[in-house]
């Protein structure tokens, strides 16, 4: 038999179950990140585990965890480990993993609502929840005339809201001729990268982007700066098709003002889709719901379960106003994909909404995280990392030799060193900074350019993470610094 029967995946199961329980309740015992040169790991299973190449007979699975034990783990980056405070994070909570394991069993093809009813209505039924939850406005939800998906990235959902911008821009002689090297797509020098690959992908070419000039002295979009672009590009014969507005940058988590840019790009009819893939989950409390200011004026919304909201990767919910928008630039259908339920036109049929065919029953692991916590208990994830943060910038404020670099941003904080000398020995006492606290083990945190100023990221959200590992990224960054300007660290509360 090809298969385990279920008596035998039912004892492996519970080995698989439990080697991954205790894998995180050890997480802390591990490097957060490895101290690994390039090829190692291939050289170890090529020189064990796959010695000779791939198995041509069976091999006992528990094996596998074996060499998962010996090579994968200490050759990964633990993205789950409380001291990972590097780009933003990535949530793969136990309740997550338990939903992934019911869509796995299922083994559900999604691509049709005849496929797998169920798979369809239950990711309307939470995507329309959501969206509620959020307060993005009932104009996103199936009910109201939109609806949302479950994409695997902010990235596809970039590019899927870009081709619908697209088809209504052309009022569908897209589909038919494709670009004219027209269309133009607005964003700042902010905007996810995924942006200007959307572009690429779409085969409108690097001069379609337009990178906005940003309100003085901040990073976020000039609205306008936007209108003026918009009214040159008009008036020169080109196409504006779409702006992305970021909630939550990268870099520094910065918010575009997306209230007045909707009001302008409504003024041409232009395509608005928010990029809140980080930041955008924050809705789901009152008290920080202001960072959505106007989203509920945008085409298209997409904020990304798997960063921010404990549900493992791949779960980007994306919504769209209008719920053929998508349908109309998308959907091709061969005589093998016809059925009745679809011919009806009662029924979504996910995929015309995204560029692949097939698709996962990914609403399961969303399901059993709302499930298991409940929204108020998703909250209280949220609030838990702003409250860290938030006390965190307190201490570099008052920190001689440390500066912010940006204003805090929901649960990131940016700082840099500031010797006294000049902005060169500045950088590089802050590259200096990133370079100890990574090296230390305990905790990973990245970079980026602020202003042309090399600035340490600490984005705080790992699922496990507490005060006590804030605290001990503290010291750490604190002992460096004045290690740094060779003077004694004085005690601290």
């Amino acid at each position: 038999m090809p298969d385990l029967d279920p008596d035998e995946f039912r004892r492996l199961g519970h080995a698989f179950v439990d080697w991954v329980a205790d894998h995180r309740a050890r997480i802390t015992d591990h490097d957060v990140q490895p101290a690994v040169e390039p090829g190692s790991v291939r050289r170890l299973l090529t020189d064990g585990a796959l010695a000779g190449g791939l198995p041509e007979t069976p091999q006992p699975l528990e094996e596998l965890l074996r060499t998962v034990d010996e090579v994968v783990v200490p050759a990964s980056t633990l993205w789950q480990h409380p001291g990972f405070f590097g780009y933003f994070p990535a949530n793969a909570s136990l309740a997550s993993l338990l939903g992934e394991l019911l869509s796995g069993g299922l083994g559900a093809q999604g691509m049709l609502w005849s496929t797998s009813p169920a798979a369809t209505e239950v990711e309307q039924v939470l995507l329309d929840g959501f969206a509620r939850a959020l307060g993005i406005g009932e104009a996103f939800t199936f009910d109201g005339g939109g609806g949302g998906s479950i994409q695997d990235s902010a990235s596809s959902a970039a590019l899927v809201a870009l081709l619908a911008a697209l088809e209504r821009a052309g009022g569908g002689a897209w589909r038919e001729s494709g670009t004219d090297g027209r269309e133009r797509v607005y964003v700042t020098a902010e905007t996810h990268s995924s942006l200007a690959k959307a572009v690429r992908v779409a085969g409108l070419g690097a001069r379609a982007l337009r990178v906005v000039e940003p309100v003085p002295g901040t990073v976020s979009m000039s609205p306008d700066a936007l209108a003026a672009a918009v009214a040159a590009d008009v008036a020169a014969g080109l196409r504006p098709v779409m702006v992305c507005a970021t909630v939550g940058t990268t870099g520094t988590g910065a918010v575009d003002p997306v209230r007045a840019v909707a009001g302008v790009a409504a003024a041409h009819d232009v395509w608005v889709h928010v990029d809140a893939a980080w930041a955008g989950v924050a809705g789901l409390c009152p008290e920080l719901r202001h960072v959505l200011d106007g989203c509920e004026l945008a085409d298209s919304f997409c904020t990304d379960a798997h960063k921010w909201l404990l549900t493992a990767f791949d779960a980007s919910l994306l919504w769209v106003r209008d719920a053929t928008a998508l349908p109309r630039a998308l959907s091709i259908t061969p005589e093998y994909l016809r059925n009745a339920a679809s011919e009806s036109g009662a029924v979504v049929d996910y995929r015309d909404w995204q560029v692949p065919l097939g698709r996962r029953f990914r609403a399961l692991k969303l399901w059993a995280v709302v499930h298991g916590l409940g929204l108020d208990g998703l909250r209280a994830h949220l609030r838990g990392h702003v409250a860290m943060a938030v006390d965190l910038a307190a201490k570099v404020r008052a920190e001689p030799g440390l500066v912010l670099a940006a204003p805090p941003s929901l649960a990131l904080v940016c700082l840099r060193a500031d010797t006294g000398r000049d902005p060169e020995a500045d950088d590089a006492a802050t590259r200096t900074l990133v370079e100890r606290v990574n090296a230390s083990g305990s905790a990973f945190v990245t970079h980026t350019v602020v202003d042309g100023r090399y600035v340490m990221r600490i984005a705080i959200g790992a699922v496990t993470t507490q005060p006590e590992h804030v605290a001990g990224l503290w010291q750490r960054i604190r002992a460096d610094s004045a290690a740094l300007r060779r003077e004694p660290v004085q005690p601290t509360t």
